[in-house]
């Protein structure tokens, strides 16, 4: 594989995200892996609280979003098909209250599911693929997401 998985760590993930999406700063969104096998950010409760003393729902589903979104968007980069990434739709069922750090891991699909994906979005500059994640406080999991990303090929030299 070329970069950015065998070449950037999480430190320079967390900092792409921090610039190219300032909320993930603003949420303390840290990084903890990226790699060919998914991604798995954390995201403490204070910047996230609600009038529970709980995790906001909203929070909650930004960073399941943003963890899958980040596992897409760099596995996309790695396969040499940069391209505008959006979630479509999507779904969080929530488990539990969370009431500390959270986890939110994204697990890559199926090598198969991948490789449609990327004839997809190369014959017609277009794909949309479901990816899963689900949400973890100390270790139990309190929340489960999936949602439908869309990749839109990036026109020549941008």
């Amino acid at each position: 594989m070329s970069a950015p998985f065998l070449r950037m760590e999480p430190a320079g993930v967390q900092t792409y995200l921090h610039e190219h999406i300032p909320l993930s700063a603003a949420m303390g969104v840290r990084v903890i892996a990226c790699d060919q096998t998914g991604a798995t950010l954390a995201a403490p409760l204070e910047p996230n609280i609600n009038h529970r003393a709980t995790v906001f729902g909203g929070s909650a589903s930004a960073v399941a979003i943003l963890a899958a979104w980040t596992w897409l968007h760099f596995a996309l980069r790695d396969a040499g098909q940069p391209a505008r990434l959006v979630i479509q739709k999507n779904t969080v069922d929530y488990l539990a209250p969370i009431t500390g750090e959270f986890v939110a891991r994204c697990e890559a699909v199926p090598a198969e599911v991948f490789e449609k994906f990327l004839r997809t979005l190369a014959r017609h500059g277009k794909a949309r693929l479901e990816v899963a994640a689900v949400l973890t406080l100390d270790g139990e999991k309190v929340a489960m997401f999936s949602g439908d990303y869309v990749a839109v090929k990036l026109a020549s030299g941008g």
